[in-house]
């Protein structure tokens, strides 16, 4: 796949709602199948497609505890993608070769955060809700 025409066809052929932000830049809006705000970047030589969960919660504990779950899916759960932070929120990501990438690959990598998302979100979610829980235990 040389061209982001390529990756324009395949989120066509996936018939995912997405928008185009700008050449090479996509943001898939499907909350029908839960897959919503997943952005795919085409930056040759790869393909990234990343999707913010959450903010990360400000209490130091939750944070603590937050990391090290996130860190525990990443060895465990997250095949080719994996959890991180992009400034203050925790995002899920995936990185494919652009040379390559062909329909299939691109569908599993959308398919991987959905999984990622459905599976995982309300666990992490979680952290925020012991958080508060713990805030209002000490006032």
């Amino acid at each position: 796949m040389d061209r982001p025409e390529t990756l324009e066809g395949y989120l066509i052929r996936s018939g995912l709602e997405y928008e185009s932000v700008e050449e090479g830049l996509w943001i898939i809006h499907d909350e029908v199948d839960h897959i919503d705000n997943i952005v795919i970047r085409y930056s040759p030589p790869i393909v990234v497609f990343r999707v913010k969960l959450m903010e990360v919660p400000e209490d130091p504990e939750a944070q603590r505890a937050l990391y090290r779950r996130l860190l525990e899916l990443n060895a465990t759960e997250m095949v080719a993608g994996a959890y991180g932070l992009e400034g203050n929120a925790v995002i899920a990501s995936e990185t494919l070769q652009s040379e390559n990438l062909d329909y299939n690959e691109f569908e599993a990598a959308i398919d991987s955060l959905s999984l990622a998302i459905s599976e995982h979100y309300e666990l992490l979610r979680g952290f925020h809700q012991r958080a508060d829980e713990t805030a209002t235990e000490e006032a």
